[in-house]
């Protein structure tokens, strides 16, 4: 039998580590975003801007698949150091927990606001009750909002824990290696398109992304596939190689077919016949894979290293996640109505977002013991800069 690398000694992925960071500093812009742009969301600004969702269509391509692909290799690494039942502790105390927290205490606020802008002229303390109602948003109060993607990963952990406690035995490294040889031939990481792009075909039309867990199958299918994905990839160096090797043929692929999707379907979309709708799936599936592939492989390529700044954002990075929406909500609210450009806005939310955030995290939240938990950190602080194990990696959420 071959031998595989062992999880428990791999050497520390800093580049998943960038890569965590931006995605998530990315999607906090995005959501920024989302208050100048037509689609539908909690409050608008006064104007909308046709032009911002040129670029947030590109970000929505791959900006959300790659934080379900760096949670399946946070679970590769997380199964390295522990067995399976305390592996579910940990995922129950900084995922559920947080979550849990989230609905009670970080998103109520953010519904609140919305319904303001609907017309309600009630108080927040005579808003709070109906959250305890447990009516599903919208039509009722209580909700997961933006913490959508910690019950999904944190059901992703459930359900895939007997395949890749399999896939950590004897049997299942010599399965993973046979295989990596298979992926990691030129053309072997596209070939893992094939059933992102069945699954899309076949389960987005019936059911549109609504992140409720129970009633989302095409995105909740497409997320499990790129969380198991992010496992497989990350498990074996030889597949991580291959993506590094072809980054700039999947940058290529990439590009073309960015290219289609503007000049074709995203600026002037055509009539969707049944054929049409395929070569749509298939175009999109192939564009946010490279999109991924083009990352992970110039992400291993140039960001394989640490500093300072690094240690401190991968701790940080979980409470902005959690708190951001909120305190973007919050802040754009009582800027609905202001005579100013859409571009000054967005500079005035986003800033005054991450200096908030930062506000509560370094001044509150990280000092004291019950906030770390709710929001998903270890219970204590090592140091002022939280050090990193030389092996393995930390918790991806």
């Amino acid at each position: 039998m071959l031998p595989l690398q062992n999880p428990t000694m791999a050497p520390r992925k800093y580049d998943l580590d960038w890569l965590r960071v931006l995605a998530f500093t990315l999607l906090i812009f995005y959501h920024t975003g989302m208050f100048f742009v037509s689609w539908g969301w909690h409050i608008k600004n006064n104007e909308i801007s046709e032009a911002m969702e040129w670029p947030m269509r590109f970000l929505s391509q791959w900006r959300m698949p790659l934080l379900f692909m760096i949670s399946g290799a946070g679970v590769y690494f997380a199964l390295g150091r522990r067995p399976g039942g305390t592996f579910l502790a940990e995922r129950t105390k900084r995922i559920l927990v947080p979550l849990i927290f989230g609905m009670f205490v970080v998103v109520p606020p953010q519904i609140y606001y919305e319904r303001l802008t609907q017309g309600a002229t009630f108080s927040y303390l005579e808003f709070y009750p109906s959250v305890l109602e447990f009516q599903p948003y919208p039509e009722g109060n209580f909700s997961w909002h933006h913490l959508w993607y910690l019950a999904y990963i944190f059901t992703y952990s459930l359900l895939c824990l007997p395949l890749f406690l399999y896939l950590r035995g004897e049997k299942g490294k010599q399965l993973l290696h046979n295989l990596s040889q298979f992926i990691s031939t030129k053309a072997g990481i596209y070939l893992l398109m094939i059933p992102l792009f069945i699954s899309e075909a076949s389960l987005r039309p019936y059911w549109p992304t609504n992140q409720n867990l129970i009633a989302d199958w095409a995105n909740f299918t497409l997320s499990l596939l790129l969380f198991i994905y992010g496992f497989i990839i990350c498990s074996q160096e030889n597949i991580r190689q291959r993506i590094e090797d072809n980054r700039f043929v999947s940058l290529s692929i990439a590009l073309v077919t960015v290219t289609i999707l503007y000049s074709y379907y995203w600026i002037d979309w055509p009539d969707p016949s049944p054929a049409g709708m395929l070569l749509f799936w298939a175009i999109t599936v192939t564009n946010g894979w490279c999109w991924l592939m083009t990352i992970f492989g110039f992400a291993r390529k140039y960001l394989n290293f640490t500093n300072p700044f690094l240690k401190y954002a991968n701790e940080a990075v979980y409470p902005f996640y959690i708190l951001h929406q909120t305190i973007i909500i919050c802040i754009a609210y009582y800027m609905i109505d202001w005579q100013l450009s859409i571009a000054l806005k967005f500079l005035i939310i986003s800033t005054g977002m991450f200096l908030i955030t930062w506000f509560l995290y370094e001044g509150i939240i990280r000092r004291i013991k019950v906030l770390r938990i709710v929001f998903g950190l270890k219970a204590n602080a090592t140091n002022k800069h939280i050090t990193v194990p030389a092996s393995g990696t930390r918790q991806v959420v």
